[in-house]
C-alpha cells in the first residue's frame, strides 16, 4: 500500500488583511471602534493642501508664544492654510487631538489661538451670550 506525503490541507498562504485592520476569515471579531476618527484623519491627509506645500517644514511651527508673534512667524504656513478644502476638519482634529493638535499650525491658527478655542467661556462673558 503507497502511502501519501501530501498534506491533507494545502497552506493558505499570508494571511489577507481589510482596510479595519482585521484578518479575512479570523475567528475574533473587530474591535468596536478602534479608530473613531479614522475617515477623518484620512480625508484631512488626503486633501489638505499643506501636504503638497513646499514650504520648508520649519514654517508650520512658529517659535513664539505670543499669538500676533506666532502669526508673523508662520505667515506663509497660514496662507497656505487659507484655500484648504479641509480646514474645518483639520481644526476639528487639532482640538480633539490636543496632543498632538497643540503644536505648529492647524487650519491657519498658531497654537494660542486654538488654546483660546479650548479654554471653557465663563458665565458672565458676554462674547459667549447669544444675541
Amino acid at each position: 500500500m503507497a502511502v501519501s506525503h501530501t498534506p491533507a490541507t494545502a497552506d493558505p498562504g499570508p494571511t489577507t488583511h481589510t482596510l479595519n485592520g482585521t484578518a479575512a476569515g479570523s475567528p475574533y471579531p473587530p474591535p468596536p471602534v478602534p479608530f473613531p476618527d479614522q475617515a477623518l484623519w484620512a480625508r484631512v491627509i488626503r486633501y489638505a493642501r499643506c501636504a503638497d506645500s513646499t514650504l520648508d517644514p520649519d514654517q508650520w511651527f512658529p517659535v513664539s508664544a505670543e499669538a500676533d508673534k506666532a502669526r508673523h512667524e508662520a505667515a506663509a504656513a497660514i496662507t497656505v492654510c487659507t484655500t484648504c478644502l479641509v480646514r474645518t476638519q483639520c481644526l476639528e482634529l487639532s482640538l480633539r487631538h490636543w496632543d498632538i493638535g497643540q503644536h505648529g499650525v492647524w487650519a491657519g491658527l498658531v497654537p494660542a489661538d486654538r488654546a483660546a478655542l479650548r479654554r471653557p467661556r465663563r458665565r458672565g462673558d458676554r462674547r459667549s451670550e447669544c444675541p
